[in-house]
């Protein structure tokens, strides 16, 4: 298995140290300026606690104590989850984990948003942590595509309520784009995806998917991945992504 990746640019040059933090797979950049501001950050030794401050390749940086370093190379990975596998990196239920199903590789991979226990389909994983928060952020605005099958026949009420906006327990949950693709399914496409949103609005109509698969992520699509099975995303992908 091949991988897509990249190597530090900048050479010798100083960067921000939040931006080290999240090429060094800590966090992203948001969270990193916490981490920073929480004094849970050393540079050579010194507590830093201003984000402002900019490192470079030879300094010791510390993340509670331990010894952080930028990535060698950036790796961007699609895997087709098999449902009844978690996609946290690790389970106190000792659940299946998702990330169990990559190719072995040094470096420190992390899913791009989740998607449920139960659930299967699509999932990006990456050590770049710049990427993650990035395409993970709702203001990205970027469309996730999902096949739904339900145990019971859908009621066009359901459909066109999800269409305009439906409220569940306080919040609003409205499909970007949905469509009947038969008596018990549908086609599904979300942009900010909240969490569980289609399980919450799938419950608040009585109702129960019996399937629940992402097909696409943006321009990343499911094609004939087979289930457990992952590829590098392709340079098109990733400059979609990004862009």
């Amino acid at each position: 298995m091949s991988f897509n990746k990249t190597t530090e640019s900048g050479g010798d040059a100083p960067i921000r140290l939040q931006v080290y933090l999240a090429h060094a797979g800590v966090a992203s950049r948001r969270a990193a300026e916490k981490l920073i501001a929480e004094g849970r950050i050393t540079v050579n030794g010194r507590q830093v606690t201003a984000s402002g401050e900019k490192v470079l390749p030879a300094d010791t940086v510390c993340f509670d104590g331990k010894q952080v370093k930028t990535e060698s190379r950036l790796l961007y990975l699609v895997l087709n989850k098999p449902p009844l596998y978690i996609t946290t990196s690790f389970d106190p239920q000792g659940r299946p984990l998702a990330l169990d199903l990559l190719p072995p590789c040094p470096e420190r991979l992390y899913s791009v948003g989740r998607l449920d226990y139960r659930s299967a389909g699509l999932i990006i994983f990456t050590n770049d942590g710049a990427f993650a928060a990035r395409v993970g952020h709702p203001s990205a605005e970027i469309e996730k595509e999902y096949l739904v099958e339900s145990t019971v026949p859908i009621p066009d009420q359901a459909v066109e309520e999800f269409a305009r906006g439906v409220i569940v327990e306080g919040v609003l949950y409205r499909a970007h784009e949905i469509e009947k693709t038969g008596r018990k399914s549908l086609r599904v496409v979300l942009v900010e995806g909240k969490n569980r949103e289609i399980r919450r609005v799938f419950s608040h109509f009585r109702l129960h998917p019996e399937k629940l698969q992402r097909i696409r992520i943006g321009p990343v699509l499911l094609g004939g991945l087979k289930e457990a099975e992952t590829r590098p995303l392709t340079k098109t992908e990733l400059s979609c992504l990004m862009n």
